[in-house]
């Protein structure tokens, strides 16, 4: 049975993905992240993923030409890892800028992201703590969220472990931290608690309040 005969038709052909160009240089983050880190973190480990999830749909593409339906199967998790692992770098990258381009400072006190904060979680700092702690104690890979959920329109913290997405949870991010050990090793070695502290020195908070007004349209 040709379950897939017109897999063109529904699928049509999956574009590749490429690495996105940073907005800032790899020594721009310091000291904070040191250049080391941020490019084998962006060149090669962000690069691996979008590698691997190219290559996995030009299989997909061809077991679908061919109705090999167990290979279609197998290709599901590697496309639903890597494809997670390129959509929450990107966001990762989007969410940080250097000192001197404003990092870590904050939106104005009276803007709408700040004081949903506020309303959440009694202030910013008291949102950091939260934010740290949770982040801190996943175990293993994984990744800390900050974001919308598109039912309520509620800000949400969320945690998810190795490359899952936040939108499978029902939920948009706009914020996000990866304690992945290859985002902090080489500068914090096992100290995840201390690279969760300073990353918010370089968090991009303009990219994360236009991200949590986009959300609630």
């Amino acid at each position: 049975m040709q379950i897939f005969k017109n897999s063109k038709f529904f699928f049509g052909t999956l574009k590749a993905h490429t690495l996105p160009a940073l907005k800032y240089g790899y020594n721009d983050l310091e000291p904070v992240l040191s250049a080391t880190l941020l490019e084998f973190h962006h060149s090669k480990h962000h690069q691996a993923y979008i590698n691997n999830l190219n290559a996995a749909q030009e299989q997909l593409e061809d077991a679908l030409t061919k109705n090999d339906v167990q290979r279609i199967a197998n290709l599901q998790g590697i496309i639903k890892f890597n494809l997670g692992g390129h959509l929450n770098h990107s966001l990762f990258w989007e969410n940080l800028t250097p000192i001197k381009n404003g990092g870590g400072q904050l939106p104005d006190a009276n803007s709408a992201l700040v004081q949903e904060i506020n309303n959440n979680w009694g202030s910013v700092e008291n949102f950091k703590t939260f934010f740290n702690t949770r982040t801190a104690a996943i175990q293993g890979s994984g990744w800390g969220f900050l974001g919308v959920d598109q039912q309520s329109k509620k800000l949400r913290y969320l945690e998810l472990p190795n490359q899952e997405i936040p939108q499978n949870y029902g939920l948009t991010p706009i914020l996000t931290i990866d304690v992945w050990e290859h985002a902090y090793w080489w500068d914090y070695k096992n100290v995840r608690p201390n690279f969760l502290t300073n990353v918010w020195k370089i968090v991009n908070w303009k990219d994360v309040e236009t991200r949590y007004n986009q959300a609630l349209k």
